[in-house]
C-alpha cells in the first residue's frame, strides 16, 4: 500500500463525498471509469453562513446526482444561485443544462455555446455569490476552453481536468495544445507562490493537499514525456501510433487513444520549435 503523503500533491486517499475545505463540498458522481478515476467531482461552494451556494461542474447528465447536488445543498441550508463549468467535456457539463432548470440558475463557462444566460468567464473575471469569492484562472491546454477558479479565502484551487486527484491528465489535441497547457501548470503553480495557494479540488480524484509539489510534478512529467517522445521519433518512430507503442508501453492499452491524443499534442509542440 501506497503512503499518500509521498505521492504527488499529498493526496487525501479515498474520494469521498463530503466537506473538502471551509467552503467547499464535493458531490462524487456515479460515473467511474479508468478517464474519470473515481468518478466526477461537483462542487458545492458557499461562505460560512451564508444561504448562497455556487456549483461547479454538475457533471453528467444524470438525474439522480444532480437530485443529489441539490438535495445536498438544502441539507446545508443553502440555495443554489449559480452554476460554473471548468470546460465543455460531457463528464462535467452535459448535466449543466439540466442542472439550471431545476435550480433556475445561470451557467457561465468560458465557451459561449455552454453558457446560458449573458455573462461568461474570462481572465481576472471574479465571481462573487453571497461573500464566497473566485477568482477565474484561465488554464488552457487540456482543451482550449479550460479554466480553474482560484478560491482565496481556502488558499485552494478548483483544477478542473488541468491536474488530477491522481495521475496525470491529457491534452486533448487537437483543440489541447501543449504549450497552452505548460503555461497553464506554471500559471497554477504561480498561485502556490504568490498567492499561498496549497490545496487542489481536482475534477477527478481526491484532494491534494500539497500544490506546488503536485504542480512541480507534472511539469517535470510534461518534461520527461516530451524528451521521450522526442527520442522516439529521432529513432525511427514516426507515426503518433508508433510513439504511443513505444514510449507508452507500460501503460494499460485501454488508455492508449487518450495517450495518443497527447503524444499527437507533444509532436506538433516539437515540431514548431524545429525539434524534429
Amino acid at each position: 500500500m501506497s503512503d499518500a503523503a509521498a505521492l504527488p500533491g499529498q493526496p487525501r486517499g479515498v474520494v469521498v463525498s463530503g466537506p473538502a475545505t471551509a467552503r467547499a463540498v464535493n458531490v462524487l458522481a456515479p460515473n467511474p471509469s479508468a478517464m474519470t478515476l473515481d468518478g466526477t467531482n461537483t462542487w458545492l461552494l458557499s461562505e460560512p453562513g451564508s444561504e448562497l451556494a455556487v456549483v461547479v461542474d454538475p457533471g453528467p447528465l444524470d438525474e439522480g446526482h444532480l437530485g443529489r447536488v441539490i438535495e445536498t445543498a438544502e441539507k446545508l441550508g443553502k440555495r443554489v444561485a449559480l452554476t460554473l463549468l471548468t470546460h465543455g467535456h460531457p463528464d462535467h457539463a452535459e448535466g449543466a443544462g439540466r442542472f439550471a432548470e431545476l435550480t433556475g440558475t445561470a451557467v457561465r463557462a468560458l465557451d459561449p455555446a455552454l453558457r446560458l444566460g449573458d455573462e461568461g468567464l474570462g481572465a481576472g473575471d471574479v465571481v462573487s455569490v453571497g461573500g464566497l469569492e473566485l477568482r477565474v484562472v484561465p488554464t488552457p491546454g487540456h482543451t482550449s476552453d479550460s479554466l480553474s477558479f482560484h478560491l482565496p479565502a481556502d488558499r485552494a484551487v478548483l483544477s478542473g481536468d488541468t491536474v488530477l486527484g491522481r495521475g496525470t491528465t491529457i491534452v486533448a489535441h487537437p483543440d489541447g495544445r501543449l504549450g497552452d497547457y505548460l503555461d497553464s501548470l506554471r500559471r497554477l503553480r504561480s498561485l502556490t507562490v504568490d498567492d499561498g495557494v496549497h490545496t487542489v479540488l481536482p475534477g477527478h480524484g481526491p484532494v491534494l493537499e500539497d500544490a506546488q509539489g503536485v504542480l512541480e510534478f507534472y511539469l517535470a512529467h510534461r518534461a520527461s514525456r516530451l524528451a521521450q517522445v522526442e527520442a522516439a521519433v529521432v529513432s525511427g518512430h514516426r507515426t503518433a501510433e508508433e510513439v504511443v507503442a513505444h514510449v507508452y508501453a507500460d501503460v494499460d492499452r485501454s488508455l492508449w487513444p487518450a495517450a495518443e491524443l497527447s503524444v499527437r499534442a507533444q509532436l506538433e509542440y516539437l515540431r514548431e520549435r524545429g525539434l524534429i
